[in-house]
C-alpha cells in the first residue's frame, strides 16, 4: 500500500512539474513567440471580434522590422463565440497547457477577461486586453495589463460636463459589469455638479429590445439620457430606437462613452446621430499626425469607405506594447519580466494620443476627448471639441480607495 501511494505521488509530481514548464512558469527560449488571441470571431459579437482582427493583421505587417533579428510572432486565434465565459476558460486553458503561448491578448468582453484571470495568476502567464473594459479584474489579477479603456475614465468625466449643461439626467446602461461601472461613475460626475438622476434602466446585454426601455425614459422628460452598449451593432440598434421614438425632437439630449457611436458603425446610424456628445479616447476623424497616418493606412488595407473603431486602435496599441516587450527581451519572454516591463511602457505615437501604463494598477492611461457628431466632408464623424484630460487614470480605483476610508 505504501509502494502505491508512493507511487502515485511521484506521478503526481512529475505531471504537476511538466504542467508548471507548460504553462509558462519558466521562461521559454524560443525564435517564435506564441501569442495566443481570444477574440470573436462568430455569433452577434462577431463585428468586435473583425475590428480587433483588423488591427492586430495590421500592425503585424507595418512592423515586422520591429523585431529583435531572427524573432518570429506566431498568432494562435481561438474563437469565443461571443460573452461567453467558459468557453473563455477553456480555450484559455488549450493555449497555455496545449499550444504553449508565451502569452494571451484579445478579449472583447468583461465576463472572459474575469473567467481568464485565475488561469493567468495560476500559470504565470502575462495577459494583455485589447477592449475589455471591467475596472476592478485586474486587482487580482497580477500577470494582467489592459490596452483600451476602463468607462469610468470617459464615464465620470461627461458627468461633470453634463451637469454644467443639464439639471435631470436619466441613466440606460446594458446589464453587465462594464455597464454598471459606467453607470456609478456617470451618477456620481452628474451629481458633485448639482444634477439630478430622474431615472435609472439597466437593459438587457442578450438580444436586447431598446424601444420599451427608450420609451420609458421619453415618458420621464430627462434633459438627457446617459446611455452605454457594448458598442457594434447594439449601438445602432439604441440609435434607432431613439430616432424612432423622435426623442431629439422632444428635447432629450444624447450623451455617453464612445460605445454608442463607435466610428465603424456610425455612417449606417443616419443624421439622427447629429449632434450626439460622447466623452472617449479616441476618434477616426482626429486630425492628430499619428491619426492620420494610421486612418490612411487602414483604409487603404481595408478599404477606402471604412473607418477604423476604437477596437481596432486597442489591437493595433496591444500590439505596439507586445513588440515592445519582446523587443526588450530579445525574444525570450518571462511572464514576470513582461509584466514589469508593461508597467514602464508608454506611447508617444498612439492613434488616441499620448498614452502609459500606470505602475501601480497595470491599467491604461488614456487621454480623454469631448466629441460631437457632425458632418465632415458629407459623413459622418465623431469631431473631438476639447481634450478633457491629457492622461486620466482609472477614476474608479480611486473612488475604491477613498470610499473605504
Amino acid at each position: 500500500m505504501k509502494t502505491s501511494t508512493a507511487r502515485i505521488t511521484l506521478r503526481h509530481t512529475l505531471t504537476a512539474v511538466a504542467l508548471g514548464i507548460a504553462m509558462g512558469a519558466l521562461p521559454v527560449a524560443a525564435q517564435t513567440v506564441k501569442i495566443g488571441l481570444i477574440s470573436t470571431y462568430s455569433g452577434p459579437g462577431a463585428a468586435q471580434g473583425d475590428q480587433i482582427d483588423k488591427g492586430v493583421k495590421l500592425y503585424m505587417k507595418m512592423n515586422a522590422d520591429k523585431l529583435p533579428p531572427g524573432v518570429k510572432v506566431e498568432i494562435v486565434q481561438r474563437d469565443d463565440t461571443g460573452a461567453n465565459p467558459d468557453v473563455a476558460k477553456r480555450i484559455a486553458q488549450e493555449l497555455i497547457v496545449r499550444d504553449r503561448v508565451n502569452l494571451i491578448t484579445g478579449i472583447v468582453w468583461t465576463p472572459n477577461l474575469a473567467a481568464i484571470a485565475p488561469l493567468s495568476t495560476e500559470a504565470k502567464v502575462p495577459v494583455m486586453s485589447m477592449n475589455a473594459a471591467g475596472a476592478r479584474i485586474l486587482n487580482a489579477a497580477p500577470f494582467m495589463s489592459r490596452m483600451s479603456f476602463t468607462l469610468c475614465q470617459s464615464a465620470y468625466p461627461a458627468g461633470q460636463w453634463a451637469a454644467k449643461k443639464y439639471k435631470k439626467a436619466y441613466t440606460a446602461v446594458s446589464d453587465f459589469a462594464p455597464g454598471h461601472e459606467a453607470e456609478g461613475c456617470f451618477t456620481r460626475g452628474f451629481k458633485e455638479g448639482g444634477g439630478e438622476i430622474i431615472g435609472a434602466v439597466r437593459i438587457p446585454f442578450a438580444n436586447p429590445d431598446f424601444v420599451p426601455f427608450m420609451q420609458r425614459i421619453k415618458d420621464a422628460k430627462p434633459d438627457v439620457i446617459f446611455a452605454f452598449n457594448p458598442a457594434g451593432k447594439q449601438a445602432a440598434a439604441m440609435m434607432k430606437a431613439y430616432g424612432d421614438l423622435s426623442m431629439e425632437k422632444a428635447g432629450i439630449k444624447y450623451l455617453g462613452t464612445g460605445d454608442i457611436v463607435t466610428d465603424e458603425e456610425l455612417a449606417g446610424m443616419g443624421d439622427i446621430a447629429l449632434g450626439v456628445t460622447t466623452v472617449h479616447h479616441y476618434s477616426a476623424a482626429a486630425d492628430r499626425p499619428a491619426n492620420k497616418a494610421f486612418v490612411a493606412a487602414y483604409k487603404k488595407e481595408y478599404g477606402a469607405n471604412l473607418n477604423p473603431g476604437f477596437m481596432v486602435v486597442g489591437a493595433w496599441d496591444a500590439m505596439d506594447a507586445i513588440y515592445a516587450a519582446i523587443r526588450a527581451q530579445k525574444g525570450v519572454i518571462d511572464a514576470q519580466k513582461t509584466v514589469d516591463f508593461w508597467k514602464t511602457y508608454k506611447s508617444t505615437s498612439s492613434p488616441r494620443g499620448n498614452l502609459s501604463i500606470d505602475p501601480e494598477t497595470r491599467d491604461i492611461i488614456n487621454p480623454q476627448y469631448l466629441r460631437e457628431v457632425r458632418k465632415v466632408g458629407g459623413q459622418l464623424a465623431n469631431v473631438e471639441l476639447e481634450m478633457i484630460s491629457a492622461a486620466i487614470k482609472d477614476p474608479l480605483k480611486e473612488f475604491d480607495k477613498t470610499d473605504k476610508k
